[in-house]
C-alpha cells in the first residue's frame, strides 16, 4: 500500500524546483546552492525559499497535500487507509488513536471512526502475527536457527 509521501514526492519536488526553493542543514549546504543577488528566508525543517517565492510556494504545497490525499482516498479508501496509519503508529503496542488522528489531518476521518476500526486492525495484526510465529516455526523444525542477539 502507497503512503501518502508516495502521491506527493514528484509534485512537491516540482514546487520546490519550480520556486527555486532547496533543503540545506549547514550553512555549507546553504553557501553550496544559493544563488547571488537572492534574498533567502528559512521555511522550517531546513527549507531554504527565496523570499518573494514564499507564498506561492506554500500555496502549491498545500494543493500537492491536498490532491494527495484525494488519490490516497481514492485507491485506499478510508478503512485501509485508518488500518495502514495504525500500524504506522503502533496501536498494538500502544492502543492509543493519538497519534494515528493527527496523522490523519486533513483526511477527514475522525477519531470515532479510527477507534471503530482498531478491533478489526488488531484482529487482522494478530492473525498476521500468528501466521509469521507459524513460519518461523516451521523453518526451525527445519534445522535453521534463529538468529538472536544473546
Amino acid at each position: 500500500m502507497k503512503y501518502l509521501s508516495n502521491y506527493i514526492e514528484d509534485a512537491q519536488t516540482e514546487a520546490f524546483n519550480k520556486a527555486g526553493a532547496f533543503f540545506a542543514f549547514s550553512t555549507d549546504q546553504f553557501n553550496e546552492q544559493k544563488k547571488e543577488g537572492i534574498k533567502y528566508v528559512s521555511v522550517g525543517a531546513g527549507l531554504i525559499c527565496p523570499k518573494g517565492n514564499v507564498d506561492s510556494l506554500m500555496s502549491e504545497l498545500d494543493k500537492v497535500h491536498k490532491a494527495g490525499i484525494e488519490l490516497d482516498l481514492k485507491e485506499n479508501g478510508k478503512v485501509g487507509i485508518i488500518h495502514r496509519e495504525l500500524g504506522n503508529h503502533e496501536y498494538s503496542i500502544t492502543y492509543s488513536i493519538e497519534d494515528t488522528s493527527a496523522a490523519l489531518q486533513g483526511y477527514g476521518i475522525t477519531d470515532e471512526e479510527i477507534q471503530a476500526e482498531s478491533k478489526a486492525y488488531l484482529k487482522a495484526f494478530y492473525a498476521w502475527e500468528a501466521e509469521q510465529e507459524k513460519e518461523w516455526k516451521s523453518i526451525n523444525q527445519e534445522g535453521v536457527t534463529v538468529w538472536t542477539n544473546d
